[in-house]
């Protein structure tokens, strides 16, 4: 029998941004917040620190800030007719574990949503009529850009965000993405700096009539303190975002931005090492009590709590939903139910332009976030009417990395191992750059999540199954936009060669083994209409009023932009209901 601690006001899942942005603004509202968190301690002196943090074999190729597969993972398979075997190790994606979840090792690539992207449904079927939307599971998202804004604009301020704004109340701004909606403010710094070929696509996306703008960065420019009073720092271009913890307080985190401005926080406590196993509910069934989990000496333990927060990654939200009852799973065969609908992924394609060697890239002077990007060819911003498909993405000429191990620019051709492979790795190492099309995702009824009827994890509860293939409109997005960076890259001064990837082309089945993006999203979606969503417009769930869900597991369908910005706005937007509304009267704030 589990052991039962004293109640608290409420429990969260999960000590990433969501998580530890849950706990200080519900802390600060008088709320007693127990955060409990599966992965380890890491704010030490020495996590993140250089030189040891900057050790690609441990982080960038071993994962160590990641989920370990042996105890956390799931099934995958691309279709019904398939049997889902284990992920036995990190490839597609990867959801990160302990103090500050994924927001660790993320990029820090920082974007808000286009207002149509949140109404998509809506503004297609308007714009074009419903049959551009037929065999789709597309929806609007429940609520407004306009009525996000205000929320998306404190994150930039807990972050620093850099850029340069492109519609400042209404206006157009030079310099800034002319597609994106209406921004109260600027952004809180200057724009990271742009490289030569940064540059060169800047210069040739200008000449060929389209709108080229820096990357809105979380990775800060200037000496920084934000919207909580934290200090962030000045970015120094040491290539080690991705996959790796920042030790110069450059790359705003969930540690350094939130956790550190709530842990001594008197109605803030965490437990680490900690795996939530299921969330109670009441005898009716109509409420959460609490949550059971494993604590780190092995005993089964009972929190109850008033209100339970899921802040866990969105395929673990979507998870701990199934094993605990909570909602209705989805049926793909009757389309009925909700809790796994509407997965959807990223579709990620890129160019890889080699430059003579009067071009000098030095791709070890990288930032996650630096980048110089198109909005032209993503969501609705150019004619959808003869192309087939909806959606699109941003394109983008980045400077992460050139780190020794994985950094190996070949031109096409180029046999993959001995002397000529190394030859070429030499020459063309200082003369390249990658440019990225970062295309959304809809959603299929034939993708979604459920659990495993034959694999269970370590703790004896049935795996999370993936089904997913690229949904037919996606591999002709993808083509598309692909085709558009291709000829952006053959038009830049002294290029010599130019290669494609494009995993989501035509035949290619989507696979779980090669890195693509940690940009899972769907599974226990947001609306306004308890027939086609998990929870409402609030991110309260319909069925228990007393859970609120957080993350990307919220999204309808994947957006062309990396979801952070996104997710954390409908973060703030929820606290600010349950703060304003839901916590001095418990109940449902919509009518199901």
């Amino acid at each position: 029998m589990a052991t039962q601690l004293p109640k608290t006001d409420v429990v969260i899942v999960g000590a990433g941004w969501t998580g530890l942005a849950a706990a200080k603004e519900l802390a600060d509202a008088g709320q007693r917040c127990v955060v409990i968190e599966r992965g380890d301690w890491r704010h030490d002196a020495s996590n993140f620190g250089a030189p040891e943090e900057h050790d690609e074999l441990k982080y960038a190729r071993r994962k160590e800030h990641m989920i370990d597969t042996p105890t956390k993972t799931l099934s995958f398979r691309n279709n019904a007719d398939q049997t889902a075997l284990p992920m036995r190790r990190l490839g597609s994606f990867l959801p990160g574990k302990g103090l500050g979840g994924a927001g660790i090792h993320w990029n820090g690539q920082l974007w808000r949503p286009l207002p149509s992207d949140l109404e998509m449904r809506s503004h297609y079927a308007d714009r074009y009529g419903e049959d551009i939307l037929k065999g789709m599971n597309v929806q609007d998202w429940g609520m407004t850009y306009d009525e996000l804004e205000p929320h998306f604009d404190f994150f930039d301020r807990v972050c620093g965000t850099s850029g340069v704004a492109g519609n400042l109340n209404g206006e157009t701004q030079d310099g800034g993405n002319p597609f994106e909606g209406p921004r109260s403010s600027d952004y809180p710094n200057p724009p990271m700096k742009a490289s030569p070929p940064l540059q060169m696509f800047r210069d040739t996306a200008e000449q060929m009539g389209y709108n080229p703008f820096h990357m809105p960065s979380a990775n800060v420019t200037r000496a920084y303190e934000n919207a909580y009073g934290a200090q962030l720092h000045p970015c120094t271009y040491c290539g080690f975002c991705e996959r790796f913890g920042c030790g110069y307080f450059a790359k705003a985190d969930p540690i350094v931005c939130i956790y550190d401005v709530v842990k001594d926080h008197e109605n803030f406590e965490l437990r680490m090492n900690s795996q939530v196993l299921r969330v109670e509910k009441s005898e009716d069934g109509k409420t959460a009590t609490g949550v059971t989990y494993v604590d780190e000496n092995g005993r089964e333990v009972f929190q109850p709590a008033d209100t339970v927060c899921l802040n866990a990654y969105a395929l673990w939200n979507v998870h701990l939903m199934l094993v605990s009852g909570l909602g209705t799973p989805y049926d793909p065969e009757t389309g009925e139910g909700t809790v796994g609908r509407n997965y959807a992924y990223q579709t990620i394609a890129a160019a890889s332009v080699f430059f003579d060697e009067n071009v000098w890239s030095n791709p070890f002077m990288g930032a996650g976030a630096l980048g110089m990007t198109i909005d032209d060819f993503n969501g609705d911003n150019f004619d959808h009417s003869d192309l087939g498909f909806v959606g699109g993405g941003y394109i983008s000429a980045n400077q992460t990395n050139g780190r020794p191990i994985n950094y190996h620019p070949t031109p096409p051709d180029t046999p993959k191992w001995g002397a000529e492979w190394k030859q070429a790795v030499r020459e063309n190492y200082l003369h390249h750059v990658g440019i990225v099309c970062h295309g959304s995702s809809v959603a299929v009824p034939q993708n979604y999540l459920d659990l495993d009827p034959t694999y269970k994890d370590a703790y004896g509860q049935p795996l999370l199954r993936m089904t997913f293939d690229f949904p037919e409109n996606d591999r002709k997005m993808s083509a598309y936009v692909l085709s558009k960076a291709e000829e952006i890259a053959r038009n830049m001064d002294n290029v010599r060669a130019v290669s494609t990837v494009n995993r989501a082309a035509e035949g290619e089945k989507y696979s779980i083994v090669p890195y693509q993006t940690t940009h899972n999203t769907g599974g226990a979606v947001i609306g306004s209409d308890p027939k086609t969503s998990v929870v409402n417009r609030y991110g309260q769930m319909w069925d228990h009023h007393n859970v609120f869900v957080f993350g990307a597991c919220l999204f309808p369908q994947n957006l062309g932009y990396n979801p952070t910005g996104p997710l954390m706005g409908l973060a703030y937007w929820t606290l600010d209901h349950m703060k304003n509304d839901y916590l001095q009267n418990p109940r449902p704030l919509m009518d199901a």
